[in-house]
Parts: structure tokens; sequence; C-alpha cells
């Protein structure tokens, strides 16, 4: 429950800074548009707007780079090496359980045909029932 907990914790971590990027964003723009009205201010605006371009594409090489180091190569292999692991002991349980399923669908079956057996035998034979109205 704790990693749970955590992993919550986390996303809402990482949606609040999606959230204030997103504030900035609009900010910087309502900004910017109001600059705009002079020559001198669409000036600055270019210097401001070169500046963020280069911080954009400096956080993207960042996080291209990050994506590539070795750690987070040796994650995902550890992860994928992980998930093999599951599938292949899903697939040795299957095969464990599965003589043991079939012996007991057969179980079931023979006494389900022992109850059918049982529930015909007791039911009186349709010509055996006095019909209702003829004789009376």
């Amino acid at each position: 429950m704790a990693e749970n907990t955590e992993k919550q914790t986390a996303e809402e971590a990482w949606r609040e800074v999606g959230s204030q990027f997103q504030t900035l964003g609009e900010s910087l723009a309502q900004a910017f548009r109001t600059a705009w009205e002079s020559e001198e201010n669409r000036r600055h605006v270019q210097n401001m707007r070169d500046g963020l371009e280069a911080m954009v594409d400096k956080v993207g090489q960042a996080i291209k780079e990050a994506s590539a180091s070795p750690e987070a190569k040796r994650f995902r292999g550890e992860a994928e090496k992980a998930a093999e692991s599951l599938r292949a002991a899903g697939e040795q349980t299957w095969q464990d359980a599965r003589p043991h399923l079939l012996s007991a669908l057969s179980q079931v079956n023979a006494e389900l045909q022992k109850m059918i057996g049982r529930l015909e035998a007791e039911e009186p034979a349709p010509e055996a029932a006095p019909e209702k109205g003829k004789d009376q």
C-alpha cells in the first residue's frame, strides 16, 4: 500500500509540475502579447523567445540523454527481464495447473452426469402421470 501511495504522490507531483509549466506558458504568452505592442518590446520579446527556445532545446536534450543513459538502459533491460520472467512463470503455472484443472472438470462433469441420472430416475414417466380433468 505504501508503494501505491508513493506512486500516487509522485504522479501528483509530476502533474503539478506540468500544471505549473502550463501556467507559466500562459503567463508568458500574455506577457508577449502585451509587450508586442512596441518595437522595443518586440526586440526584447524576440530575445526572450530565443532564450526560451534554447531552454526548451536544452531540456529536451537532457531528457534524451537521461533516457539513453546506462542507468536508463539497465532499468529498461531489468524491466524486460522481469516481464519475461513473469510471462515464463505464468506459462509454467498454466502448464502445472492444467492437468489438475482438466481432472477437476472431468470429475465435475461425472458428478453432473450422476445427478442428471438420479433426477431422471426420480421423475415419473410422462405417460404414467395422471392427466387432470379427463376422467373427472
